[in-house]
């Protein structure tokens, strides 16, 4: 039996988009330079990031109405366009090495695919791919996004799935570019959201079982000492 893969997993409760943008990056750097595997669990306060195809004419709403929801804009490395990210809304953040797990980048993609499907069967719902779209959609409805960079084989950014965010936020972009689709979440489709707690444990461990990791914890803290405090804040404030 080949060996499990050492991989350190992130649980954050809440974190602030800037900080993890500088953290993702920090670490694929890192992970570049034979550091560590990370699979980052977290939610932002809301926002919207564009990627690398993105422009600002995707951000249909006023930017009175972005203030007044407390709804900040980033433009991104990602692939895809323009993207929301709220509380109640669980995010992972792959910071894995193609060469080491021996996969592409499609590859990647379709498998965050199928953790997804599979994750969402543990509720009862019946998840869907759309051509040449990515993300997972139940019904006519998306529930879940994908949108991913690499640097130097490493990838980063990664998956969000809706369990319980302020589905109006989404009516501030034209989601993925695609006009006329609208957003669901567990909670819209059951009529309660998933428990938050019980849906990182089945990600996290769709996650393991997809790609062979051994998890081990990994703290912010832990996280800050490995890259060093003083490059994560330099990084941080370069964030735009």
């Amino acid at each position: 039996m080949a060996a499990m893969i050492s991989c350190r997993l992130m649980n954050l409760d809440y974190l602030d988009y800037r900080h993890s943008l500088a953290l993702m990056r920090r670490l694929a750097a890192v992970r570049a330079e034979s550091g560590p595997e990370v699979l980052i669990l977290a939610e932002h306060p809301p926002v919207i990031t564009l990627g690398r195809r993105a422009t600002e004419a995707e951000i249909t709403a006023p930017v009175s109405a972005l203030d007044r929801a407390g709804v900040t804009v980033h433009r991104v490395e990602r692939g895809g366009l323009a993207t929301y990210h709220g509380p109640g809304q669980l995010v992972a953040y792959p910071i894995f090495n193609l060469h080491f797990l021996r996969i592409g980048l499609m590859d990647l993609v379709q498998a965050l695919e199928e953790i997804i499907l599979t994750v969402l069967k543990e509720f009862g719902l019946e998840g869907r791919r759309v051509p040449d779209a990515r993300g997972v959609w139940v019904g006519r409805d998306k529930i879940a996004s994908i949108g991913l960079a690499v640097r130097r084989g490493i990838t980063f950014h990664g998956l969000a799935l809706n369990n319980d965010p302020d589905l109006s936020h989404f009516d501030f972009i034209t989601p993925c570019g695609l006009e006329g689709i609208k957003l669901t979440s567990i909670r819209k489709l059951l009529g309660r959201p998933a428990d938050p707690e019980l849906l990182r444990d089945l990600l996290a461990g769709r996650f393991a079982r997809t790609f062979d990791l051994d998890f081990q914890p990994f703290t912010l803290a832990e996280a800050e000492d490995l890259i060093g405090r003083e490059v994560l804040n330099h990084a941080q404030a370069a964030v735009a």
